[in-house]
């Protein structure tokens, strides 16, 4: 059995990742310090003889692939404290890296971001288009991007790097502080208060559901090419169309205010595809609306 490592396994992302990969037949061990992941994330597999847990590790043991989603999250966080989403994001980076080519790991997936894009007008976004970080948190996956680049090319240690753009769905928490707006966005919209936009709403995302991003580093982990790849639905859609349609799907009495915009936020997102699809043989399954109903009925389930 092929053994995948986790980092941030407890998180949205990698919880996600740690069911998909269980169901195929894969031993998953998942690594989490717990500092934004959640332990109940991974409830539901701890009967799974092929699953493991461990809080902290600077060991990829014998794991076959690695499965970089480990990070300290979130763009208004890293303008409030550079240094800490610094530390966590690259120096963690690096160590998983080098215990990667050190060990017996044949390759490593990366989660990188569609803000190595910044605020450049051109849509859509393609990889080779240089890099424009906004953000502390932006410059983190930026210099993510460029360690795998040399391990990729210096020790010939191929690495996987996934630009992700706004992925939504099961798992992820609505309450912090730093959390995405679509669990915001449902969780009012099911209770019937506010949905609060930063900024006049008018500013584009192109959203991607969680099983997108899951298809995603399993393709990239079992290909063989390294590099840079958009992972979207490649459609936009505005924040304030987006609080609508939620309204609208969930049949609520909501209302839609707005506030000052958030620092180091971007205008406007919308991804080209074309390589991952390519390379990785990438195909999103999820439109937006698909999406929303899924995840609309999980947090229904869940209030």
């Amino acid at each position: 059995m092929d053994k995948v490592l986790i980092t941030g396994g407890a998180g949205f992302i990698g919880s996600n990742l740690t069911g998909s990969l269980l169901k195929q037949g894969y031993g998953v061990v998942a690594y989490d310090n717990l500092l934004t992941g959640k332990r109940e994330n991974l409830l539901e597999y701890e009967s799974n003889e092929n699953f493991t847990f461990e809080k902290l590790s600077e060991e990829i043991a014998d794991a076959k692939y690695v499965l970089h989603q480990a990070a300290l999250p979130s763009v208004a966080r890293s303008v409030k404290d550079p240094r800490r989403t610094n530390r966590v994001n690259i120096e963690g980076t690096l160590n998983v890296l080098t215990a990667a080519k050190d060990g017996s790991a044949k390759r490593v997936v990366l989660a990188s971001s569609s803000s190595v894009y910044g605020d450049t007008p051109e849509l859509p976004k393609r990889e080779d288009m240089t890099y424009n970080p906004l953000s502390p948190y932006a410059v983190t996956k930026v210099t993510k991007e460029l360690y795998s680049g040399v391990f990729s090319q210096l020790y010939k240690f191929p690495v996987a790097c996934l630009r992700y753009f706004n992925v939504y769905g099961p798992k992820q928490d609505p309450k912090s502080e730093y959390a995405a707006v679509i669990p915001k966005f449902i969780t009012s919209a099911l209770k019937d208060e506010p949905l609060t936009i930063e900024g006049d709403g008018l500013q584009t995302r192109d959203f991607t559901y969680i099983e997108d991003v899951v298809q995603a580093n399993i393709k990239a982990m079992k290909g063989h090419t390294a590099g840079n790849f958009n992972i979207a639905y490649g459609e936009n859609i505005s924040i304030k169309g987006l609080a609508e349609k939620i309204v609208t799907l969930i049949s609520s009495s909501s209302e839609i205010v707005h506030k000052a915009p958030r620092p180091g936020d971007i205008r406007d997102s919308l991804a080209d595809i074309t390589k991952a699809k390519s390379e990785l043989g990438y195909n999103p399954e999820y439109s937006l609306d698909m999406g929303l109903k899924k995840t609309i009925e999980w947090f229904r389930n869940r209030i």
